[in-house]
């Protein structure tokens, strides 16, 4: 999670500032490189800026490049070309929202947050898997979903884990006690695992994506 920025706008400012101004044309800028790269898998050429920012000169594309290179917002690699900056997949975090009863909320952009940062703490040993079968669901793992997991031989009593046990690799609760160790689905249709020959620890659970 990248925090630091500056809270530039609040659903209570009658007059935006001209940084407000001037960031709100930069995130215009960047929402549509981001939806250029999401389609297309790599960043614009200057001339398709042109047309993605409906500009009539290349040198109105290279002054927007400039101040969001500034910005930080995108980068340059070593041939110069065009590549997205460690704050280029930031959502904006715009506040609250209760769970209990309803109440009046305002739209204020609190922070941003890089999901990439809030997810993934270890790339070199991050993975994604997707959930087949349900002896999770009341740990709110179904079926469908992707998980991260980050690779590691060692997990706490109670931790979600991936785990080779008899030869086989399966997701479920990690219990210990003693020096005796098993697994525990989050299902009661499903009996607990208790090895016979191995249980090996690969990963451990680190957070669920679910699309709806």
């Amino acid at each position: 999670m990248r925090k630091g920025y500056s809270i530039y706008f609040s659903a209570r400012t009658s007059l935006p500032s001209p940084r407000f101004r001037r960031t709100s044309m930069h995130n215009e800028y960047k929402n549509k490189l981001r939806s250029f790269y999401a389609h297309n898998k790599r960043m614009p050429t200057y001339s398709e800026m042109m047309k993605l920012f409906g500009f009539k000169s290349k040198n109105a594309v290279f002054r927007v490049v400039e101040k969001l290179l500034e910005a930080g917002l995108v980068a340059k690699d070593h041939l110069g070309r065009l590549i997205p900056a460690s704050s280029f997949g930031d959502v904006p975090m715009l506040g609250f929202v209760t769970a209990g009863f309803p109440a009046t909320v305002e739209e204020e952009l609190l922070e941003t947050v890089n999901l990439d940062d809030m997810l993934v703490k270890n790339k070199s040993l991050t993975y994604m898997l997707e959930v087949d079968g349900d002896s999770m669901i009341d740990a709110h793992i179904e079926k469908g979903d992707m998980v991260i997991v980050e690779r590691t031989n060692q997990a706490k009593d109670g931790q979600i884990i991936i785990a080779e046990v008899d030869g086989e690799f399966t997701m479920k609760y990690f219990r210990k006690e003693g020096n005796k160790a098993w697994l525990e689905p989050a299902n009661k249709n499903y009996k607990p695992i208790y090895p016979t020959q191995s249980l090996n620890i690969i990963a451990i659970l680190k957070a669920v994506i679910r699309k709806y």
